[in-house]
């Protein structure tokens, strides 16, 4: 009787003395934090958020395979830098040095694993040369050089059909390709010449012909925009900037002389403004590089006016 009361007073306090030394580990668990081997103290953990697209992917940190597949938080992680790979089938892995810090969370969650077998589509029926995209209408416009015919499809590529065929007069590659506002015309410009394309019988027979083709042999074309009332021009070459109308008659107005080959332009068609770069001396005799912008507010009755008054001090 003596002795088994012995024993359990012996393990009664051997339970209390377990308890008592292992509730700082306990604690500090419950506190977030972790024994450290390296300084034999214990510091407060962090945590590592990983999330893929596609989720599901395996999880590798410091070379070992984890159980848990994205998306998925590691915790009770000791401060320091971690290495993360993730591996999904059919996809290329992607890997990343993490500094994981005390009570903080390491968020990697805007990883993308792209497809080892891209999904590429070919879209045009024949060769190609130059194409634009049409994001309003969701249609995409193609220029194959060898027969100087534009082509017309959908964002998938069907619907494929001809549209217009250039002029022989028109030499060399585009260098762009615009489409109006009011989507009846579409304009191709290189260096020197500027086509402008009539895509709707209704233009076709406004103007008596299919296309217009405009010559500058004489300037370097940058840049053409068009005007929201889709009937003129804005025109940027290596000299000036001007103003034209789409017509066979059409006169240039030079509104802007440059000093230099601007770096920068950007054509806001919906307050039909035209901001550009230009270089000016200052008083100190150094070049300076200004942005400028140049409106068009009153829009096309103000231009009309003020081309059609060039026309008559020149008659």
């Amino acid at each position: 009787m003596l002795n088994e009361q012995k024993i359990r007073g012996i393990l009664f306090y051997l339970s209390v003395s377990i308890f008592f030394i292992g509730l700082p580990f306990i604690l500090s668990y419950a506190l977030g934090y972790k024994f450290n081997p390296r300084t034999l103290k214990f510091t407060q953990t962090g945590l590592i958020s990983i999330k893929t697209q596609p989720q599901g992917a395996h999880i590798y940190l410091d070379s070992k395979l984890l159980d848990e597949k994205t998306p998925s938080t590691l915790s009770e992680l000791l401060p320091g830098t971690y290495s993360i790979r993730l591996e999904s089938e059919d996809y290329y892995p992607w890997e990343m040095q993490v500094d994981v810090y005390p009570r903080r969370i390491t968020r990697i969650e805007k990883v993308i694993l792209f497809p080892k077998r891209l999904n590429i589509k070919q879209l045009n029926k024949g060769s190609v040369s130059y194409f634009y995209i049409d994001q309003e209408r969701k249609n995409i416009y193609y220029f194959n050089r060898q027969d100087s015919i534009l082509y017309e499809s959908d964002l998938e590529g069907e619907r494929f059909k001809e549209l217009s065929v250039l002029p022989k007069s028109f030499k060399g590659m585009p260098k762009g390709l615009r489409l109006s506002e009011d989507k009846e015309k579409i304009l191709l410009f290189n260096s020197h010449q500027i086509c402008v394309l009539y895509l709707s019988p209704k233009g076709s027979l406004l103007y008596g012909q299919n296309s217009l083709m405009l010559d500058y042999p004489g300037k370097q074309i940058i840049q053409v925009f068009w005007h929201s009332d889709s009937y003129h021009l804005i025109l940027v070459t290596d000299k000036n900037i001007s103003v034209l109308e789409t017509n066979i008659l059409s006169n240039e107005l030079s509104l802007v002389n440059l000093n230099g080959f601007p770096s920068e332009l950007f054509y806001d068609i919906d307050r039909d403004s035209l901001y550009f770069s230009d270089y000016q001396m200052g008083n100190d005799g150094a070049v300076y590089e200004n942005v400028y912008k140049l409106e068009f507010s009153e829009k096309a009755s103000i231009i009309s006016s003020v081309v059609k008054l060039r026309q008559n001090e020149r008659e």
